[in-house]
């Protein structure tokens, strides 16, 4: 039986190291995928720590359910390399993009295709086995795109970025007041966001960041306008500017701070998106929320159908691909490690 090589976590808040065991057969409409490439994303840096940030002092556990040692990595793509006796075997060789938001298939949720609300979902590097590897098993053919003539790593991307980035977007397209658009937080999220925006939106796409090199890329990447939210008097500056505050934002970082920023930046009757995962807590009065007729609305990963509108957007030559760099896979926690340091603008791509 043929190997395959993880990096893999064994223990908690401790770094990943390599693990070998022998490659999985697929049985059922399960496939096989060589990987090619994954993306390392911010969340892998929560599930690496075993808990998410509630604020206070607090902390949500998320080690329970999860067998060590496990594999990260959920933004995937690679060549099929065997697939189980319900699948057509003409898929074998084929390159795919790896839909990694997989429900449990029964469930309410599941059924009305929202399976990224599944409660017994199997995420792919969240609660399954995912893509730090040089083998994935995906429990089902259906979850495999075409992504030809796009490059593997930008289809890799869009699986989770992007769709997150899009999915949340989306979810401002059809508001009656659309005359500005602003975006904070401009990791490799926050960069697919603006990327998309300008192919969704007709009005000029703001977008706010602590860091100097992350604003510069962006006003190099198709933003009108760059704010540094720690700025004195940053807030009042931009009601003043924008006539009043943004329509619309997604919060791509989602922390007590940049939440902040959006609430004191956002017109009356706007909406925001929440789309980070960073942490923390985050109160507002009551008052302020209905004096304002203000819209908070919490957003997570797409469906697959929303990969799939994506992913023709993207092979329609409508999406530019955000900035990436390759790196080997075995290099995975020397790039966790300065994406934790907030050292890495766009997304790091690991290569088998």
């Amino acid at each position: 039986m043929p190997l395959m090589r993880r990096q893999s976590l064994v223990k908690f808040d401790a770094p990943l190291c390599e693990t070998v065991v022998e490659t999985p057969k697929p049985l059922g409409r399960e496939v096989l995928v060589r990987i090619e490439c994954c993306g390392l994303c911010h969340s892998d840096l929560h599930i690496q720590d075993g808990y998410a940030d509630l604020g206070g002092g607090k902390k949500l556990d998320t080690t329970r359910g999860m067998t060590l040692p496990f594999t990260l990595g959920h933004e995937i793509a690679g060549v099929v390399e065997e697939t189980g006796p319900d699948v057509p075997k003409d898929l074998i060789g084929k390159r795919r993009a790896v839909f990694p938001w997989i429900g449990c298939g029964q469930c309410r949720e599941c059924l009305a295709g929202d399976e990224n609300l599944c409660a017994k979902q199997r995420f792919l590097g969240v609660s399954i086995d995912g893509g730090f590897a040089s083998h994935v098993l995906v429990p089902d053919a259906k979850y495999l795109l075409e992504y030809d003539p796009l490059p593997v790593n930008q289809a890799a991307t869009l699986m989770c970025s992007g769709v997150t980035a899009y999915g949340a977007l989306k979810r401002l397209v059809n508001r009656p007041r659309q005359r500005n658009l602003l975006l904070i937080g401009l990791g490799g999220v926050g960069m697919m966001g603006l990327s998309f925006a300008q192919a969704m939106f007709k009005q000029p796409i703001t977008v706010a960041d602590l860091s100097a090199s992350a604003r510069e890329t962006a006003l190099t990447n198709g933003a009108a306008l760059a704010y540094d939210p720690s700025e004195p008097e940053i807030s009042r500056r931009i009601l003043k500017e924008t006539d009043g505050g943004f329509d619309e934002i997604v919060d791509f970082a989602g922390n007590e701070k940049s939440m902040a920023f959006a609430v004191s930046v956002l017109a009356r009757g706007g909406k925001i998106v929440v789309s980070g995962l960073m942490g923390g807590n985050f109160s507002l009065p009551m008052v302020q929320w209905v004096y304002k007729r203000m819209t908070i609305e919490g957003f997570m990963v797409g469906t697959l159908a929303e990969g799939h509108e994506l992913m023709a957007l993207a092979r329609a030559g409508k999406i530019k691909p955000p900035p990436m760099r390759e790196e080997p896979m075995a290099d995975v926690q020397k790039w966790i490690d300065a994406l934790r340091a907030g050292q890495v603008v766009g997304r790091i791509m690991l290569k088998n």
